[in-house]
């Protein structure tokens, strides 16, 4: 069977339901990797995750005797989705989609995930450093500065912006007091406090996010193609033979 298989780059663009719309009346063969921006990704990758096992789809030896055998399990599951006829009548229909994990993903996301979360370490303890040095004269700087932090606003497409992707951090403002300038010239006795001013600062505390290994790997293949006609395991070997290395 012949099928269109999409880059992918190409995958929002496709997975749109005035396009599966257009593909489904054709009756045509279509084969897409399904984006990271699209919710229903993130949906099915977790439906995945919670599989005590997924039906292996396809095996293959590694490069050199060294490497460990590449597998890909999957499973298909079926969710309704809205499509877009020509005339711009939208329906529910049955979407197919095929979720998969593959080891040699896994294994790389897993080293490219130490080597992120090793960098962000860095750079959180850089951070915490220059939020402690910081001292605010008024409360209202303070909370200012704590908002600045924390990534409040509206972020982009909905989503609320994410500072630190390998930590949670808190913050908390404390109220201290500072050394200040005298307010008359000369020099003070030596029974004279020196002068103080109340100040505020920020406290940080870090949790970090530790990522399992068993989130990596994950991929979600969308098909206009029934099960029926062809088996989850042609599907994935569509994909893999256009895109090597997946």
């Amino acid at each position: 069977m012949n099928y269109a298989i999409f880059a992918r780059e190409e995958g929002a663009a496709v997975v749109c339901r005035r396009t599966l719309a257009l593909w489904l009346e054709k009756g045509m063969g279509l084969v897409t990797l399904v984006p990271r921006t699209c919710a229903v990704r993130h949906e099915l990758e977790g439906w995945g995750q919670q599989q005590p096992t997924l039906p292996l789809l396809r095996e293959k030896p590694g490069r050199t005797k060294d490497d460990a055998c590449r597998r890909w399990h999957g499973q298909r599951v079926i969710r309704q989705g809205e499509v877009e006829d020509s005339e711009g009548h939208v329906t529910q229909a049955a979407l197919r989609f095929v979720v998969v994990h593959a080891s040699q993903l896994a294994q790389q996301q897993t080293q490219t995930q130490a080597n992120a979360q090793s960098k962000a370490a860095e750079a959180m303890t850089d951070h915490i450093k220059r939020v402690a040095a910081r001292q605010f004269a008024c409360l209202t700087d303070a909370e200012a500065a704590m908002a600045e932090y924390e990534g409040r606003g509206q972020g982009r497409r909905g989503r609320r912006p994410r500072p630190w992707r390998y930590h949670t951090v808190r913050y908390r403002i404390v109220s201290a007091t500072r050394r200040t300038r005298r307010a008359r010239r000369g020099r003070p006795a030596k029974t004279d406090p020196p002068p103080m001013a109340p100040c505020y600062h920020l406290s940080v505390a870090v949790t970090v996010e530790v990522v399992p290994e068993e989130a990596n790997g994950g991929i979600v293949l969308a098909t206009t193609v029934s099960a029926e006609r062809c088996a989850d395991s042609e599907i994935l070997h569509a994909w893999v033979g256009a895109h090597k290395g997946t």
